[in-house]
């Protein structure tokens, strides 16, 4: 028989978050009493006022197809958000609506990238960038970014990844997994260097609303027109409105790159889903009260739990200032307790201590858990003591 499968998924690296989170459901389903630290979603329900939009809209008869890029008067809303909240001006088909923000990443490096060409990620990165690149037939270009330059890149370090072969680097602010979030001044570096080498800026915004303690928002497109031209803005209702299985996400940029995205989409998901539209218009048209509600519950658990987990030996924690993600490197706890590495101890975790977190190697940073703090706060207090307890008792010295 012929090979199977096509050698361009042969590359993939399975999802590390996934196959956690299927092990912890298959002891809950054994009636373990597993605590799940690894959710990448909100765990508030979407606001009523959205879900009535989308339940209106069906009973009005939009259950049909519509236009690939996303409906006229939900690409008005976004367009208004962006002049509201970036001061950002975009014309209609400077923008798609894609069946979530992942799928939009997708498609645009579908049609960006040649075989061969580089695209530049910063480490640590959200699990599913370089395995888009890689099925668009890119090279990742890794740049790593230490926990003393609280996780983010240099525009110096940008310079010295570039080659002749680079075609975008992907900036991630606030971030998943780090929690991490670039200043005006970083970013202008940033696109300096971009500028300079005649690069694109992919700037997933996927977390714009959830920042903490007076940390701000700002958009690499913002610094100049110029830059604007040179970034695609990712972005979407997930995260922001507790949206995650609705499906929506959008860019914004280039009309060529916009228009290719568009045709691409148009053969492959016809459009995203109509009633999740006319909510994602309502979420953005409606009132923003319940974003700000979530945000500061987030604020809220991560100063409670921040200290209780940096009080946990062999966890180094640097503070987030965004997203609902810690990422504590916990090499010195792994070592302590007998672990080989970190992806032993992550794993021991869940089987000892009945607690799930993501094992930092998923976002190439091996030394590292990710703790997502997307639960109740109760449950989030449980599970630190269960780790605490889990370090102490094996900690030799």
């Amino acid at each position: 028989m012929k090979e199977l499968l096509a050698n361009r998924v042969k590359t993939l690296t399975p999802s590390t978050t996934l196959a956690i989170t299927a092990k912890a459901k298959e002891m809950k389903a054994q009636g373990i009493d597993v605590i799940g630290l690894g959710a990448g979603e909100p765990d508030f329900n979407t606001p009523q006022n959205i879900m009535d939009a989308a339940i209106d809209s069906m009973q009005q008869g939009y259950t049909k197809y519509t236009p690939s890029g996303g409906l006229p008067a939900l690409k008005q809303a976004i367009i208004e958000k962006f002049k509201r909240d970036n001061q950002l001006e975009y014309k209609p088909n400077e923008i798609i609506v894609g069946v979530g923000a992942k799928h939009v990443l997708y498609t645009l490096f579908q049609v960006i990238l040649n075989e061969g060409d580089e695209v530049i990620i910063p480490i640590p990165y959200w699990v599913s960038y370089p395995e888009q690149v890689k099925l668009a037939g890119g090279v990742p270009v890794y740049i790593e970014a230490t926990s003393e330059q609280n996780y983010k890149i240099t525009a110096e370090q940008l310079k010295n990844a570039i080659t002749d072969k680079t075609k975008a680097v992907i900036i991630n602010s606030p971030s998943n997994p780090t929690g991490m979030v670039y200043t005006r001044e970083e970013l202008e570096d940033i696109a300096k260097i971009a500028l300079e080498n005649n690069i694109l800026i992919v700037s997933d915004e996927i977390y714009e609303k959830l920042l903490y303690n007076g940390a701000e928002h700002f958009s690499i497109a913002q610094i100049s027109e110029e830059v604007k031209a040179q970034t695609i803005v990712i972005n979407g209702v997930s995260k922001s409105h507790s949206m995650t299985g609705w499906r929506i996400g959008y860019a914004a940029g280039n009309a060529d790159i916009i228009n290719a995205m568009t045709d691409l989409a148009s053969h492959s998901t016809s459009n995203p889903t109509t009633a999740s539209q006319y909510a994602a218009i309502e979420a953005y048209n409606g009132p923003q009260d319940s974003v700000e509600e979530m945000r500061k519950a987030f604020e809220y658990r991560l100063e409670t739990i921040y200290p209780k987990l940096s009080a946990i030996p062999g966890f180094k924690v640097v503070k987030p200032q965004g997203a609902f993600y810690l990422l504590p490197d916990v090499s010195e706890a792994a070592q302590k307790t007998g672990f080989a590495s970190v992806d032993e101890f992550a794993s021991a975790l869940l089987t000892e201590a009945n607690v799930a977190v993501i094992p930092g190697s998923g976002f190439g940073a091996p030394t590292t858990i990710r703790i997502s703090y997307a639960t109740s706060l109760n449950l989030i207090e449980e599970a630190i003591e269960r780790i605490d307890r889990f370090v102490k008792d094996k900690w030799q010295e």
